[in-house]
């Protein structure tokens, strides 16, 4: 959710949670809304986001994680 708009800009759902579920989120939302300023991401401190593909990705689309 974009707290500043209120919007939601993407989701997922399956009936596991994986890395790869997560992030293909990351990346609908980042084509979705691409931000022309830093974008602070919370999630929350699952394995998932704690990766190094996830992170890695973060950097690549000039996100700050939080």
């Amino acid at each position: 959710m974009d707290l500043y708009t209120r919007k939601i800009v993407d989701w997922h759902t399956n009936k596991r949670m994986t890395k790869e579920l997560v992030l293909e989120a990351l990346d609908q939302a980042y084509h979705r809304q691409r931000s022309q300023s830093e974008v602070l991401h919370h999630s929350d401190r699952g394995s998932h986001y704690a990766s190094h593909e996830y992170q890695k990705r973060l950097t690549t689309y000039g996100m700050k994680g939080i």
